[in-house]
């Protein structure tokens, strides 16, 4: 869990831009689905 954790943190992205902000949430949200895609392909 802890890794999980600090995983997390890593990810995350506060800039001062708004713009930067939803780019990176949306890349981050991007590569999520496709993970969960290609795990659920693989069943």
């Amino acid at each position: 869990m802890n890794d999980l954790l600090r995983l997390a943190r890593s990810l995350r992205c506060d800039p001062a831009d708004p713009r930067h902000a939803f780019t990176h949430r949306l890349r981050i949200g991007l590569a999520v689905a496709a993970l969960i895609l290609i795990l659920s392909l693989f069943r």
